[in-house]
Formats: structure tokens, sequence, C-alpha cells
């Protein structure tokens, strides 16, 4: 039996309070622990050198690269058909040598990738001394 006829019943709501406050404890968490990439360029001044040409050791391997990425291992040019075929280059180059040095002199418009392709040549002939030669400010 319904004893209310006339009585008006309230319709239940939700009450929003509590879930904003959840919400806003979940932000200030995700805003405290997410940690920002930021991707700057780098301005590099490439470098040169201050101190005396050093005399030429006998245990050098001196591979070049130009602005055309050609590359020259002892003043013979090599071309590059990859790091495995380079690597044998540069096992040959040194295999008469005591404690290879593999010097790299790199143009100035030569790309970076050919730079890293030399060093991981010389990583897979097992050569671990790398060294890279500049030049002086006044030899322009």
């Amino acid at each position: 039996m319904n004893f209310q006829r006339g009585r008006y019943r309230e319709e239940p709501e939700i009450n929003l309070v509590p879930m904003i406050d959840v919400m806003l404890v979940i932000l200030i968490f995700l805003m405290i622990t997410t940690s920002y990439s930021r991707y700057t360029e780098l301005q590099i001044n490439l470098p040169t050198a201050d101190a005396q040409r050093q005399a030429e050791r006998a245990n050098e391997i001196s591979v070049l690269v130009n602005a055309q990425g050609q590359y020259t291992v002892n003043r013979t040019p090599v071309p590059y058909a990859g790091a495995e075929q380079f690597a044998d280059d540069l096992r040959r180059a040194g295999s008469a040598l005591k404690e290879p040095v593999v010097v790299i002199t790199a143009d100035a418009s030569a790309t970076h990738q050919s730079v890293v392709r030399i060093m991981e040549a010389a990583r897979l002939a097992g050569l671990s001394q790398i060294t890279f030669t500049t030049t002086r400010p006044d030899s322009k």
C-alpha cells in the first residue's frame, strides 16, 4: 500500500564534489611524476687545435673522409661497401703494426655518419685506439 500518494518523491542525483576532489588529486600526482622530455638543438663548435703538429707515428692507420663520403686508408682510396668490408680493409692496413692507432681525418663538410662508419669498422676490426685530427684556426 502506498500511503504517500500526493507526496513528491526526490530523484536521486550523483554528488560530483568527491569525484572532482579525486580527479584533482590524480591530476596533481600525474603532474608531479611526469618527466618532460625537451628536445633542443645544440650549437656545436667543431674542435680546433692549439698544439703543435705531432710527428707521425709508425703505428698509425690514417683514414681520411672527404665531403662526398669517399674514404682513403693510408693514402689508398677504399670504397665503402659495408662495415665488415671496411673493417677488413683496416685490419689489412694495420696487420704489420704493433698496437695500431686509427687516425680519423674528416672534412668539415663530411657527414657525421661517415665518421661513425669508420668508428664502427674500427670496433669490428678490434682497433680500440682512435684519435681525430683537427685544424688550426689560422690555417684556413
